[in-house]
């Protein structure tokens, strides 16, 4: 399995521990794989979602660390949104 989503999984169950998101969203990562993001938590997996954000793992990991603002990566074309984009939305803001 691959560190970075590993590690990601960790620092995501983290920031979503309070934040009550009540929709499923899965991140791909580009080269590393996909994480699903869900009442639950987050864990790797490649399951179906509400919706669907995919970015290469600079962007990622930019965005997760909080140097980069999912809004302003998507208006740039580093991530893109396939789905739900409600659901995109309220996930940006339990994991600000």
């Amino acid at each position: 399995m691959s560190t970075l989503l590993d590690q990601a999984v960790a620092a995501l169950n983290d920031k979503l521990t309070a934040a009550g998101f009540d929709a499923t969203a899965k991140f791909e990562i580009a080269g590393e794989g996909a994480i699903i993001l869900d009442g639950t938590g987050a864990r790797i997996s490649d399951d179906a979602a509400d919706v669907t954000l995919t970015a290469d793992a600079d962007t990622f990991q930019s965005i997760l660390a909080g140097d980069l603002n999912p809004t302003s990566a998507f208006m740039t074309g580093k991530l893109t949104v396939d789905g739900d984009m409600g659901a995109a939305m309220r996930l940006a803001a339990a994991l600000a």
